[in-house]
């Protein structure tokens, strides 16, 4: 069950690691100007998996004695987010997918 505060976190998560400001803009220019979806798309993955190596390695430093826990758990925490945010995204687009293909051409 989506509770209203999990939304919202999954949408601040989906902004902080989209580029720029407005990414409906960004979408509908040709690809040879900013990018386009698959630009957005990659630059999206590459950010989720840096932060997932961040993670990785906050975790390493606490194992070895020279993190701190709070950085840890707020990191897994972001982590946590970041990958629901994904998985969301990812049921959206194959939803639409699926409603295009039923489609009477």
């Amino acid at each position: 069950m989506t509770v209203p505060s999990a939304a919202a976190n999954a949408y601040a998560a989906l902004q902080r690691i989209t580029p720029g400001g407005d990414n409906a803009q960004n979408l509908l220019k040709p690809k040879g100007e900013t990018g386009g979806f698959g630009a957005l798309l990659e630059s999206v993955m590459e950010k989720v998996v840096a932060q997932a190596h961040a993670t990785d390695m906050k975790a390493q430093q606490l194992a070895a004695g020279k993190g701190d826990l709070i950085d840890v758990v707020t990191a897994v925490a972001d982590s946590e987010v970041t990958v629901q945010t994904l998985v969301s995204v990812r049921d959206k687009v194959i939803s639409a997918y699926e409603e295009i293909m039923r489609m009477p051409i």
